[in-house]
């Protein structure tokens, strides 16, 4: 007798065959995706996978899909990673799928330029925009890890270049599944810190390394920044969201402290070239007005009596004096008087020259005395050394070292007994 089976049971039984096959429970299908639905509220993506002659349904759910870098897009064509089972209400072969990657194109890489070309749509990177970074900041916010080597490159450089500029810490994590949203924190607590310029950046790395500096959450912190930002991720080949989006990107951090800051050693080198040129102008300003007033006495005592008189009626006339009946000599006497005059004129206009350059020169002068390392002392502030290197850290301390911390007009030894390590969002370092 021929049996009759319900739908369900075939179904059921189908699906049971499916799932002892060996080679469906772990397939990877080329194909191009058609069809695609993102259920915003369930986390969930259906979508078809199709080639030139046939198709299959897939649904990849939220647990799996919260782990995809890129947008999946009809017409794109991926690798697609599952199982292949029978979903029994519908009677539908489907693949269930657990990773999806683009065909080749690396996932990352397809994110970064779908979020590139996102964001420059939107105008994150507009050159209007861009802001230029201050001359001479004075406190420079620093967005990194503190225990990274990129801290030490932007303290060395700016210690070494621009000894006076503060230096203000926000430390966050820079790699990691957490780091994006710590970053965006850092850069937060940053905007309300006063600062002048902010470098915002970590060492080199691998893509994944540096991926945190790609996250749209990162690329809003430094938009809505209200200072200059600075972008230094990674090594000169690195490109992240951050430098699109950042007023400037530095190749690395180094690059990024050179950048922010002057150099006070070519400052002072450019006062005294000033100086120079300064000196060197009122001489020959000086020089050629005194020849100028020779050659106009020998021009009057060379000529005639005729020709004096006439020269003479000249210059009084453009001064609005009429020349009546007076003699040679109280003519050529006036004449004197009024070349003193000139000439006292010319020396008041040279000293007021002179005396407004000077004034610059000490403003530019008071400048520089304001950015002394001696300054700093004065204020309370010292210089810790051990063995001839700055202390910026305990990392390089024991027990029973010599330190030096050089004060106002002083310098005091002292013996590393121990020492307490403190945790702080924020943390100056001069």
């Amino acid at each position: 007798m021929e049996q009759v089976l319900q739908v369900s049971q075939l179904n059921q039984y189908v699906k049971t065959l499916l799932e002892g096959q060996t080679v469906l429970r772990r397939v990877t299908l080329r194909g191009e995706i058609s069809n695609f639905t993102d259920h915003f509220a369930s986390g969930h993506l259906y979508f078809s996978l199709k080639d030139s002659r046939s198709s299959i349904r897939a649904v990849m759910f939220r647990s799996h899909a919260v782990k995809l870098q890129f947008q999946p897009e009809n017409g794109m064509s991926v690798l697609a990673t599952g199982s292949v089972r029978l979903y029994e209400r519908d009677g539908s072969v489907q693949l269930y799928c657990e990773r999806l990657q683009p065909e080749g194109i690396g996932a990352l890489a397809m994110a970064f330029e779908q979020r590139k070309q996102k964001l420059e749509a939107l105008g994150w990177f507009d050159p209007a925009r861009k802001r230029p970074l201050p001359a001479f900041p004075r406190r420079i916010g620093v967005v990194t890890s503190k225990t990274g080597a990129a801290l030490q490159d932007i303290l060395n450089i700016l210690s070494r270049r621009y000894p006076l500029g503060e230096v203000v810490l926000f430390d966050t994590l820079v790699q990691g599944n957490q780091a994006a949203e710590s970053i965006a924190l850092a850069i937060g607590r940053a905007a309300k810190a006063s600062l002048d310029v902010l470098i915002v950046g970590r060492g080199g790395g691998s893509m994944e390394d540096l991926w945190c500096f790609n996250e749209e959450v990162v690329a809003k912190a430094i938009l809505d920044c209200p200072v200059p930002v600075i972008s230094a991720v990674g090594h000169e080949v690195d490109f992240t969201i951050a430098d699109f989006v950042a007023d400037l990107r530095a190749p690395t951090p180094s690059a990024a402290a050179e950048l922010c800051a002057p150099d006070v050693v070519q400052i002072r080198e450019q006062l005294e070239t000033y100086a120079i040129r300064l000196d060197t102008a009122v001489e020959e300003r000086l020089e050629e007005a005194s020849l100028q007033l020779e050659r106009m006495k020998k021009r009057l005592q060379q000529s005639s009596p005729s020709q004096q008189m006439m020269r003479q009626s000249q210059l009084l006339a453009s001064y609005g004096v009429r020349l009546r009946q007076a003699s040679p000599e109280q003519k050529i006497l006036h004449l004197e008087q009024e070349l003193l005059q000139k000439k006292e004129r010319l020396n008041q206009n040279l000293t007021a020259h002179l005396e407004h350059r000077e004034w610059k020169l000490r403003q530019m002068g008071s400048l520089l005395e304001a950015l002394s390392p001696l300054k700093v002392l004065t204020r309370g502030y010292s210089i810790t050394t051990c063995d001839g290197k700055i202390v910026t850290n305990t990392k390089s301390l024991q027990e029973g070292n010599i330190l030096e911390t050089t004060l106002a007009g002083a310098v005091v030894r002292s013996s590393v007994l121990s020492w307490e390590e403190t945790d702080q969002y924020e943390t100056k370092i001069v």
